[in-house]
């Protein structure tokens, strides 16, 4: 059994089954434990897990609504595939959606907002000292979503959340890349934002946006990219 279902084991009876598997199974896709195309057996999940094959099928249900499983046509399930070769399509959306989220902010602000704003970055700052990977995918995710409300545009809202649900995996990516020890300068950049936004001051929260997108989506092609092979002699 796997840490995360381990730890998790001991706090289902406060829950549902289905919220139990669901944690578990989100967890150890978004933290790559389960690979993409890898294929999820219900009679071994259910009995890793000591669970009954109808919470599972529900919480698969649910992990396809986000996106992380795909049901075949056969019926079984696999984990999500990542889209490899339309990344620049993702990239650019998200990077539109950041910069966009970000000034509307600026301009449209109250002040609940940036108590909002403020007070997830703390959890983020939190996650990022703990050097705990899946917390700084989660907190970052509601760091943005509460800018993305702050900047009072429902579609636009909506597009983002999609976007940042369905690149968690590529943060993941990102933050191993640094062997989850996040540079504090990174920390620092939402920090700008949220000076940016606010002073009301649209141009800058604009750049800076587009600068805090541009070297996540850098750091991720760098790592995709990168020549694992070892020189063998023959």
């Amino acid at each position: 059994m796997s840490d995360s279902a381990t730890r998790k084991t001991t706090e289902r009876k406060r829950g549902s089954g289905v919220q139990f598997v669901y944690d578990v199974l989100r967890d150890e896709i978004l933290d790559l434990a389960l690979a993409p195309g890898s294929p999820i057996d219900e009679i071994q999940l259910a009995k890793r897990l000591s669970m009954s094959r109808t919470p599972i099928r529900e919480a698969l249900v649910r992990l396809a609504g986000d996106g992380l499983v795909t049901t075949l046509p056969n019926r079984s399930t696999v984990v999500a595939n990542i889209d490899f070769l339309n990344l620049h399509t993702f990239f650019d959306a998200i990077t539109l959606m950041y910069r966009v989220t970000t000034r509307l902010a600026a301009l449209h602000y109250q002040p609940e907002d940036l108590v909002t704003i403020r007070a997830r970055q703390a959890e983020f700052a939190k996650a990022v000292e703990d050097q705990d990977a899946l917390a700084m995918i989660a907190t970052n995710r509601e760091f943005h979503a509460a800018i993305a409300v702050a900047a009072r545009n429902p579609y636009y809202e909506s597009l983002f959340l999609r976007l940042l649900d369905e690149g968690r995996r590529l943060l993941r990516l990102y933050y191993s890349s640094f062997n989850d020890r996040l540079p504090q300068r990174y920390v620092i950049e939402h920090e700008d934002m949220i000076a940016a936004i606010e002073a009301r001051d649209v141009e800058t929260a604009d750049t800076l946006a587009s600068e805090h997108a541009d070297q996540i989506v850098a750091q991720i092609r760098n790592m995709i990219a990168r020549d694992h092979r070892q020189q063998i002699a023959l």
